[in-house]
């Protein structure tokens, strides 16, 4: 079986059994951010504030693009394009979030997800071009895009339906964080430096588990910092990762 036919084999079976699972709702004290300190006028302060990062991140990696350095990163130009949606969409992320964040509710976080969706997609999307062909790729881009924004989409009709689906959205961010190790590991590299894609995707997972401890994070440090004002700069350290993922990179 060719790689490209066992990929969208793992792919559908995540789907399946993502859809075997009962409905998972947006739990009812989400927005319940264990630092709600306001500082200078900014409600929720460090909350907001530390979404700066992600458009810092963004910003490196699309100067990164425009140098001599995106030359070198890729054997092939056409690669480039899910790259540079990616810092896009880190940059718009960081803005959403900070939106999010100054008056938290699920309209507002629907933003919020759409821009990570987006920016997850793009990722994967670059990771199958090296992996599997770059006219590969660029075929399944808009699909994967389409997919992301539209599992946003869904989890908020199905808020305002009164019975919340989460299931497509998750799905969304657990499929990249299985399959591209799948990738990593079925597929002969292109460029050097893999380890730093594993290094991304631990990265975030990093982030979601302080999302998770939110509160007992912000006890444990005596109500210096919260789980998810670490969560932001642990993920735009990742966003980081990617950028310097190509600036470090050589074609193999």
């Amino acid at each position: 079986m060719s790689p490209g036919a066992w990929l969208l084999l793992a792919a559908a079976g995540l789907t399946v059994l993502a859809f075997l699972l009962p409905l998972i709702a947006q739990p009812p004290a989400y927005h319940d951010f264990a630092d709600r300190r306001a500082c200078f006028g900014l409600p929720n302060c460090l909350d907001s504030a530390s979404n700066a990062l992600f458009v810092l991140a963004g910003l490196i990696g699309l100067r990164i693009l425009s140098g001599a350095v995106a030359r070198r990163a890729f054997s092939d130009a056409r690669e480039e394009l899910p790259y540079t949606l990616f810092f896009l969409a880190v940059i718009l992320l960081g803005f959403a979030s900070a939106y999010y964040h100054l008056a938290p509710d699920h309209a507002r976080l629907a933003w919020d997800r759409g821009a990570m969706a987006l920016a997850f997609m793009a990722w994967f999307a670059a990771i199958l071009g090296e992996r599997l062909g770059v006219v590969f790729a660029r075929r399944l881009l808009p699909l994967l895009v389409a997919a992301g924004l539209a599992s946003v989409a869904w989890w908020l009709w199905s808020e305002v339906q009164g019975r919340g689906d989460l299931r497509p959205y998750l799905l969304m961010q657990a499929a990249p964080m299985l399959l591209i190790p799948l990738l990593l590991w079925r597929t002969p590299p292109r460029y050097s430096r893999a380890g730093d894609i594993l290094a991304v995707i631990g990265l975030y997972v990093l982030a979601l588990l302080l999302d998770y401890g939110d509160r007992a994070v912000f006890t444990a440090t005596g109500g210096v910092v919260s789980g998810h004002t670490l969560k932001h700069a642990v993920a735009a350290l990742a966003a980081y990762g990617v950028a310097r993922h190509l600036k470090l990179r050589r074609v193999l």
